[in-house]
């Protein structure tokens, strides 16, 4: 049981909010696929998929742990496992996930070990590449898919998907748009060789958007439902989800001239009140976020982090602010903390997120 005292509390109010945000701009055929993938993009993967079950058509996640969470958490929906590997295979039939496949190695694998387990029709999803150049077939081995598929009676392809590289850059227009017309001509090719059409997914939260003509049959919704939109326009009509916040463990008063912290890092020019807090960069705060450029809030107050920023704790200070030890510090609950973190720290939002560690207690509040 986790009883860590610093806390990343989720807001499913404001998932529903922004998963009816993105509802709205969905045809109403339109399924929608809830990315739970990293932990929820750090907040809790099980509790958010629990909470959003019945409310979404699919969820995927990265690998087939990921997925095997989920199941043992009790969700029942669909579950797509986006990048799942030889070793796992049978584990995915056994939890009955559905495994994304994207090369010849893991699809003749998967239809392998499907048929040694006696599988008929089992769900699988294949992945094309065209342009993102991560994971995926490419248009020209289609011919043997269909020649593969229709020697084998033990899986059914569910769904056709691709990754669209830049759907959030309008600079990159043409590019996104020849990734769309590729799919296209990938489902035209491949529908015309089966008996059966399968499920079309190609865009993720940007791509909802800004190319809304392109929804197919589902869309995969990720970075929006946690309340951002990759563009401050989209962004300031969804909310935080992501709430993180610590206790003061204690207060010291540091006269002039002293230190606080490793490298000596902070030297006090006057009596300063210094708060130390149970959270550090093994809890997914940066070091960057040190000497003065980061801060928590505190009674309403900005309060900077001092020194460097240490494995579990950071020191903040408190000179200005009447404070406790055993006072609630907030580390960031709106986007705008958020992207100022991400910011400061030299990266994106997404990994200032994920970056949250499994060590802080995860707690959703519908």
């Amino acid at each position: 049981m986790n009883t860590h005292v610093t806390i990343l509390e989720i807001d499913g109010k404001a998932l529903v909010h922004n998963l009816d945000y993105f509802k709205e701009k969905l045809q109403t055929t339109t399924k929608i696929l809830a990315v739970v993938k990293a932990f929820g993009y750090g907040s809790d993967g099980a509790q958010v998929a629990k909470f959003l079950e019945h409310k979404v058509d699919y969820f995927a996640v990265a690998y087939t742990h990921e997925g095997v969470a989920l199941r043992e958490a009790g969700v029942q929906t669909p579950i797509l496992v986006l990048h799942p590997h030889l070793q796992n295979l049978e584990v995915i039939i056994d939890f009955k996930l559905e495994p994304g496949l994207y090369n010849f190695k893991i699809f003749n694998a998967f239809l392998k070990v499907a048929k040694e387990k006696g599988s008929t029709q089992y769900p699988i999803h294949l992945k094309f590449n065209t342009g993102l150049n991560r994971l995926g077939f490419l248009a020209t081995e289609i011919p043997t898919i269909l020649t593969q598929l229709h020697a084998s009676a033990a899986v059914k392809v569910q769904s056709l998907f691709s990754h669209l590289a830049a759907s959030e850059d309008l600079e990159e227009k043409a590019f996104t748009t020849g990734q769309i017309e590729q799919f296209t001509a990938i489902k035209e090719e491949l529908f015309a060789g089966l008996k059966y059409t399968p499920m079309l997914h190609l865009l993720n939260t940007s791509g909802v958007v800004n190319y809304p003509k392109a929804q197919f049959d589902m869309v995969r919704i990720g970075i929006g439902l946690y309340g951002f939109g990759n563009d401050a326009k989209e962004t300031v009509h969804l909310k935080n989800t992501h709430n993180l916040k610590s206790i003061i463990s204690q207060i010291h008063t540091i006269a002039a001239g002293e230190t606080v912290g490793y490298n000596r890092a902070f030297a006090a020019k006057a009596t300063t009140k210094t708060a130390t807090i149970p959270i550090g960069h093994a809890d997914g705060l940066s070091r960057r976020l040190g000497n003065t450029k980061g801060f928590v809030r505190i009674n309403q107050q900005n309060a900077p982090i001092i020194g460097n920023v240490c494995m579990d704790m950071i020191m903040v200070d408190v000179t200005h602010i009447d404070c406790s030890e055993g006072d609630e510090v907030i580390v960031f609950n709106t986007q705008e903390m958020i992207q100022h973190i991400a910011t400061t720290s030299g990266t994106i939002v997404y990994e200032t997120l994920t970056a949250i560690s499994p060590r802080v207690h995860k707690t959703l509040t519908p």
